[in-house]
C-alpha cells in the first residue's frame, strides 16, 4: 500500500516508516504537522493515510481537525488516527461524518506491526477500525442502541467496530464464519440498512449507528 505518516515526533514518524518499509508497504510521504498531512494526502492521493491526533502548534487536536479538513475535499479519504490516550470525543466526531475508511488506534500498539497492517488494509477497503479500549469506552457511556439485538449480536458488533472480518469474529467467537454470516445479516436488517447496499457499506453504517445511537 501507499501510505502517508503524519506525526510531530521525529522518532515516532521514522520508526512508522521503518515499520511499513519492512512490512512492505510505500510511504510515500512523512510530515509533522496537520497543514502537511492535508497537503500530502490531497497531492499523493495514498490508500491510507496515518495521522496523529495531538500536533504543532497547540498540541490538542491538530490531527483530527486536519482529516475533517481533507474529507471536506476528499469526502471518503481513508484515515488512521493515532493517539496516546483513549480520547472518545475525537472518536466520535470523526464517525460522526458517517463515512467509512476509518481507524483510531493507541500509539502503545503500534509495535504490534501485524495489527497494525490489518488495521490499515481494513480502513483503506473503506471499513472501521476502531482500537478495542475506545469501543469499550464509547460503549459504556451509551445505553444499548437497538434493544432488539441480542447478546451475541452485541459480541459480534464489538468485533466489528475493531475491524474484524466474518472469519476473525468467527474465531474469536468459537463459533463457525457461517453463523457470524447470519448474525450480521440479523444485524443489518434490526438497524434497517438496505441489502441493496454493499455489504462494506453495511458493516461501516452498522458500526456508526450502534456506537453513536442512543435510545
Amino acid at each position: 500500500m501507499r501510505i502517508v505518516v503524519a506525526d510531530d515526533s521525529v522518532l515516532l514518524r521514522e520508526g512508522l516508516q521503518l515499520l511499513l518499509s519492512e512490512a512492505g508497504h510505500d510511504v510515500v510521504a512523512a510530515v509533522g504537522d496537520g497543514t502537511s498531512f492535508v497537503t500530502a494526502m490531497l497531492a499523493e492521493r495514498p490508500d491510507v493515510g496515518i495521522c496523529d491526533v495531538r500536533m504543532p502548534p497547540s498540541g490538542t487536536d491538530e490531527g483530527l481537525r486536519a482529516t475533517l479538513e481533507l474529507r471536506r475535499t476528499w469526502s471518503d479519504a481513508p484515515v488512521v488516527l493515532l493517539s496516546q490516550y483513549v480520547e472518545v470525543a475525537y472518536a466520535d466526531e470523526l464517525l460522526a461524518t458517517g463515512v467509512g475508511g476509518v481507524g483510531y488506534v493507541l500509539k502503545d500498539r503500534v509495535a504490534d506491526v501485524e495489527h497494525l497492517c490489518r488495521t490499515l488494509e481494513d480502513v483503506a477497503r473503506g471499513g472501521t477500525a476502531l482500537d478495542p479500549d475506545v469501543v469499550g469506552r464509547l460503549m459504556s457511556r451509551r445505553r444499548d442502541p437497538v434493544q432488539a439485538l441480542t447478546p451475541r449480536e452485541h459480541d459480534v458488533m464489538t468485533l466489528m467496530a475493531q475491524g474484524l472480518s466474518n472469519a476473525a469474529v468467527a474465531a474469536s467467537l468459537h463459533v463457525t464464519e457461517g453463523a457470524v454470516e447470519k448474525h450480521t445479516q440479523r444485524i443489518f436488517a434490526k438497524l434497517d440498512l438496505s441489502p441493496d447496499d454493499t455489504d462494506t457499506h453495511r458493516r461501516v453504517r452498522a458500526v456508526v449507528n450502534y456506537l453513536r445511537a442512543t435510545t
